[in-house]
């Protein structure tokens, strides 16, 4: 059973608004700064298996995992690169792909793009980005569609945070930012250099430590990497 997006809108603004201003246990959201952005602050957990467990608890049926409550080593460090270097957003159509947060796609705005949609087929991950968004003081198009059998859309840049964390994904991923760059768009991938990167289409731009608060997934990691894909 999966939840409609305007349903998980409510419920998380819900879960949000219903304890402001008191002290969340391991099972509660809170509206932090990011450690590599800190500029930006987003509604994560504390503790991300906790937490889903509180959802499908209050659901009463198994939800997705809230890949979107944790702020990624990948995401973080697309973020910090468009926020170092704004020239490569500003004014420019965006599409955040496997948004989550919505992190990435909040960076763009805030570094002047003209127009960005964060896409994710969670209806929670949609929720969050635009709970994220507001937070934020930015205007970021929040959609569940599955962009992967597109070109982009249109989009003048595609940023790519943590989207290579399974061969399936992979499979599907690599080819659609293969369609963006042959008809002149950009692409920008963040990853801490997970088995299933494509190492060999990539080229690195940035490196960061890996944020030690980062997603329990990436914690033994020691650098996170913003690469471009170039047309071959």
């Amino acid at each position: 059973m999966t939840s409609r997006p305007g349903d998980a809108r409510t419920d998380l603004e819900r879960k949000v608004t219903e304890r402001h201003g008191e002290p969340d246990g391991l099972d509660g959201l809170h509206l932090v700064e990011v450690p590599l952005v800190p500029e930006i602050r987003l509604h994560l957990a504390e503790d991300a298996i906790v937490w889903w467990a509180r959802m499908e608890a209050e659901a009463g049926h198994s939800l997705a995992a809230p890949y979107w409550a944790s702020a990624w080593a990948g995401g973080q460090a697309v973020a910090r690169y468009v926020l170092d270097n704004p020239e490569t957003a500003a004014g420019c159509r965006v599409l955040d792909l496997a948004s989550g947060s919505g992190l990435v796609a909040i960076a763009a705005a805030l570094a002047g793009a003209s127009a960005v949609t964060a896409t994710d087929i969670d209806p929670y991950a949609v929720a969050a980005i635009t709970l994220n968004a507001a937070a934020n003081g930015v205007a970021v198009d929040a959609s569940g569609r599955d962009v992967l059998d597109t070109d982009g859309d249109g989009a003048d840049l595609v940023l790519a945070g943590d989207v290579f964390y399974d061969p399936a994904m992979a499979d599907r991923m690599l080819p659609f930012l293969d369609r963006v760059v042959a008809r002149g768009g950009r692409v920008l991938v963040g990853d801490p250099g997970r088995g299933t990167l494509p190492w060999g289409s990539l080229e690195v731009v940035a490196s960061y430590p890996a944020p030690t608060e980062a997603a329990f997934a990436d914690a033994e990691l020691a650098r996170t990497y913003v690469l471009r894909l170039s047309r071959s």
